[in-house]
């Protein structure tokens, strides 16, 4: 992790400021069905003390036919301000993962919204209870608080954007997926996407920028990760996944190396992968 970064601190930095009233915690724990594993019932069960719970699936847009779109601004606003994040709090993300990947689309939608006092809680839950801090059970509430928005319409990119920059060669796309998906040899854990990824693409798996232990890697090691699949760290990066989340560990690692011009392409590749799509498949064959 980096000293003293905005956007990432250490259990001891969050367990020294617990008490804080201005400190908003999220356990923004989420996965996907096939992985049998219930985040909602997993944060009842047992989460940082005063930490409420950023449901993903609900703060998405219902209405869209992809999983996981961003809501309106509107929408986030009243969501937030029904949870107790205000504009002046300092807002703490993190999950059960060891790979930070929700809590990184958590950290992500707040930049997004405008809410740049914001910081993933590097390690997670893991790194908490490891560090013997106290935890509670049951279901957190504050009182309710004022969330302006102030959408970045730069940090999210559409299908349509997508493509122009691979024909123009004017921004990088990462994906996020295992490499065997990126490849096409492993199968989509969506029924229906066609297997691959898009033309010119790298592929920087979401779990590349952590250690066994759930940390982040330090500088030298996020450097590297990206380097190693090919990525210029001083052009813009456009990131994907599979729908949009765990892409956003891609946008935290370049976040902190300082990187400036990165974006989330948010249909990912359910939309990119669809069968009614006829956007350009590659595979390792």
């Amino acid at each position: 992790m980096m000293a003293t970064d905005p956007s990432a601190l250490s259990v001891a930095e969050l367990a020294a400021r617990l008490d804080d009233k201005s400190l908003v915690v999220f356990d923004a724990s989420y996965y996907l069905a096939s992985a049998a594993r219930d985040a909602r019932a997993e944060y009842r069960a047992g989460h940082i003390p005063g930490a409420a719970f950023f449901d993903i699936d609900a703060l998405s847009d219902a209405t869209s036919r992809l999983p996981h779109m961003l809501l309106s601004p509107e929408r986030f606003a009243a969501a937030m301000g029904r949870l107790g994040a205000g504009d002046a709090d300092r807002i703490v993300v993190y999950d059960t993962s060891g790979t930070n990947f929700s809590a990184a689309r958590a950290w992500w939608m707040f930049r997004i919204y405008g809410h740049d006092n914001v910081a993933l809680l590097d390690g997670g839950f893991a790194a908490w209870k490891r560090a013997g801090l106290p935890v509670e059970a049951g279901e957190a509430t504050r009182a309710p608080a004022h969330f302006t928005p102030r959408y970045r319409p730069e940090l999210v990119r559409t299908l349509a954007e997508v493509r122009d920059s691979l024909d123009s060669g004017s921004a990088q796309v990462v994906d996020a997926r295992s490499a065997g998906r990126f490849a096409g040899t492993e199968p989509e854990p969506r029924a229906g996407l066609r297997g691959g990824h898009m033309p010119g693409s790298r592929n920087v798996p979401y779990a590349s920028f952590t250690g066994p232990d759930g940390l982040l890697l330090d500088r030298a090691g996020l450097e590297a990760k990206f380097r190693e699949a090919g990525v210029d760290l001083d052009r813009p990066v456009i990131a994907s996944c599979g729908s949009g989340v765990t892409a956003c560990t891609i946008l935290l690692a370049l976040d902190l190396l300082g990187h400036e011009g990165h974006s989330l392409y948010d249909g990912s590749w359910t939309e990119w992968g669809s069968p009614e799509s006829d956007a350009p498949v590659e595979t390792a064959n």
